[in-house]
């Protein structure tokens, strides 16, 4: 479990990069409203963190074909997609409105609130051994 730990927080840390740098650029560069853009950048790092999870993190789980993949990257959205987008939206925008925190550094207080619940919820939820899904 915890090399497990070690591998999603080293994918994780690249997520956070890609995160920062799409919601820079959605809310910097395009000019996007504050609570889209942090979602936006969250599900562009959901996508990537659901790449490198499926081939690094849990690869010794049996993946099967295409349809498992796709069936685990739904079950994936819809828990820590949801989870990462929901508290990141409300933490950043509470920690941008009421304490004048920069944006960035807002979601990036939002991300580290939001790991541990998004772990769990991958491991336990989404990728989770074959054995245990009947």
């Amino acid at each position: 479990m915890l090399l497990r730990w070690l591998k999603f927080n080293a994918v994780g840390a690249v997520g956070i990069a890609v995160q920062l740098a799409a919601l820079a650029l959605f809310k910097g560069g395009l000019g996007w409203q504050l609570d889209f853009a942090t979602a936006a950048a969250v599900e562009v790092a959901v996508l990537h963190n659901f790449f490198w999870h499926e081939r690094w993190t849990w690869r010794d789980r049996p993946r099967g074909g295409w349809r498992d993949s796709l069936s685990r990257l739904l079950r994936f959205n819809l828990t820590t997609g949801v989870l990462s987008i929901l508290s990141n939206v409300v933490i950043t925008r509470l920690l941008v409105d009421r304490f004048q925190i920069p944006y960035l550094a807002a979601n990036l207080m939002a991300i580290a609130f939001t790991s541990v619940g998004n772990f769990l919820v991958s491991e336990y939820l989404v990728f989770r051994p074959r054995e245990t899904r009947e």
